[in-house]
């Protein structure tokens, strides 16, 4: 699914993001330009980025 539609940004990009070591909002937007124009996604891919770290966090738990 789209979240930033002037980027082109998907979710699926930002998780693989994520996997790739960005840790925050800030990281994802340095890396993929996500939030930088209009910034209506920005609350979407930060939860994005908080969900993706609380799910490595229950991964590695185990």
């Amino acid at each position: 699914m789209y979240v930033c539609i002037c980027r082109q940004i998907t979710d699926n990009q930002i998780r693989d993001l994520c996997r790739n070591g960005a840790s925050s909002l800030t990281d994802v937007r340095a890396q993929s330009g996500v939030a930088s124009e209009c910034g209506k996604c920005g609350k979407l891919a930060q939860t994005i980025v908080k969900e993706f770290a609380k799910s490595t966090q229950f991964v590695n738990a185990g």
